[in-house]
Formats: C-alpha cells, structure tokens, sequence
C-alpha cells in the first residue's frame, strides 16, 4: 500500500461486521491499517470487533480493540480517552455505526424511533464531542460520517426513521465542518446506495422478497445502473480518500457512492 495515513490514528467506530463477510467498518478499519494508520477500533460486539484487531494485526498493522455502545455518553468518553491513553492523539474519526428498522410512522414502534436516533445520529454527536477537544488541541483532524443515499432519496423501503436519521447526518456534518473549518478540521459524509453487507442481508429480505436473500440480491443489483450493488471496500476506499490529506481542501461535502443510482430515482 502507499502509506497514504502513515503515522497517523484512527478511531473506526463499528469496526466489527454483524456476521460473515465485510461490513463497511471492518474493511474501512482494515484498509486504514493497511495505509500505515494505527487504529483504535470500536464495537458494541466484542467478539467482532477482535476478529477485525486478529485480522489487522496478522497483516502486521497496529489496532486496539475496544468494547463500547456508542449511543452512551460514559462509554463514547471512556473509548476516547483509552484511545488517547494508547495511541497519545486522534486524527481520525470515523462514525460507521448504524441499524436499520423498518416501517412507516404508524408501524413502527416508538422504541424502535428512539433507538435508531441514538445509534445513527446521536452517537456521531457523542464521538464528536469528546474527539474535538483533542484534535482542536492539536490543530487538525479529519471527521468522516456515514450516511446513506436514503437521506436523499426514497429507496422503494418503508423505513422512516432510517431515512430521517440519515437525512439529520448531513446536516450534522455540515454544522461540525463549518464550525471547525478554521481550526483545521474537516467533516466529510459518505452515502452509501445499495450495498451488499452483512447488515443488509442480515435487515432487509423481508422487505424485498419475502426474506429470500438470494431474490433480494437479485432485486438490489437490478436496481444499480451498473448491473450490481457496491460492497464494503468501495465504502473504505471513500473513507480513506476523505480521512487522507489527499482531502485536505475538503469539507462539508457530501460523497455519493452508488453506482449511479441517485442520478436515476427521484
């Protein structure tokens, strides 16, 4: 690889994939160690988020693995300061977590509104309250959000507090970005459009295909103007190219990663 985040530390939360494969974390974690960062990687699942540590270190790269439900405020601090405590400053903040419910406002539960907003929004508040001090204090940082094409159009799936908690995502970022551009850090947001992860297939069959995962695929790659969903090393590499000093004129932008797909619903 071409070093391309040498010596610098990244916190990736939602570092371990929800079962076999690559979720979008795993491999942005993995790809940053791959380009010289040291990672400090975060799961609620402490048996996923060793698989990814395993999996860095065994490439010869350095991780911390840390367990932490990031929509807690005493768990989001502690995780920080163990990272500054391991690795002595933040970089890079990487905000991967998010879930999926489905239904419209009438089917869905009231827990279930309450607990996508803590898990997709305001653990990105927490992270970012507790990692800005440290990167205002060294005079840079790069912030990289995940959001999703669904805060910006309807997908066909009837999930309103998913869309709602990732059309707030940007404008989160937005506000972070602007407030910190003079102090030398960046926010950036990536959306995802449909893609072929573990928490897809694990969330989704039934909204496709009656819980068939195969005719689910089928549907989401048909879907793609390319003939194919992205996967979660397309997600890496935007994140990378964000968290890099490649992006350092960068901010407050919004990087779509579909394959073409906004540019065809409406």
């Amino acid at each position: 690889m071409s070093g391309r985040l040498e010596g610098k530390v990244a916190i990736v939360t939602g570092a371990g994939s929800i079962g076999p494969g690559w979720g979008n974390g795993k491999a942005t974690a993995v790809l940053f160690a791959r380009e010289g960062a040291r990672v400090f990687a975060v799961d609620r699942n402490p048996e996923a988020v060793e698989e990814t540590r395993a999996i860095i270190a065994g490439e010869g790269g350095s991780c911390e693995a840390f367990t932490a439900d990031v929509a807690r405020g005493p768990e989001v601090a502690a995780l920080v300061q163990r990272c500054l405590a391991a690795f002595g400053f933040v970089d890079i903040l990487h905000n991967n977590v998010g879930i999926l419910a489905l239904g419209g406002p009438v089917e869905l539960a009231e827990a279930d509104w309450d607990r996508l907003f803590a898990v997709n929004l305001k653990s990105m508040f927490l992270t970012c309250k507790h990692v800005l001090p440290a990167m205002e204090a060294r005079g840079r940082g790069a912030i990289v959000n995940l959001g999703s094409v669904a805060g910006i159009r309807d997908l066909g799936v009837p999930y309103v507090a998913y869309n709602t908690t990732k059309g707030a995502v940007l404008a989160f970022t937005r506000s972070v970005a602007l407030q910190y551009a003079k102090k030398g850090i960046r926010a950036n947001t990536i959306l995802p459009g449909l893609m072929d992860t573990p928490m897809v297939e694990a969330g989704l069959p039934s909204a496709y295909a009656q819980g068939d995962v195969a005719k689910m695929k089928a549907v989401r790659h048909a879907q793609c103007p390319m003939g194919h969903m992205g996967d979660a090393w397309d997600v890496a590499r935007a994140a990378l190219f964000l968290a890099s000093d490649e992006a350092r004129y960068i901010t407050g932008a919004e990087l779509v990663v579909d394959g073409g797909l906004t540019c065809k619903v409406s």
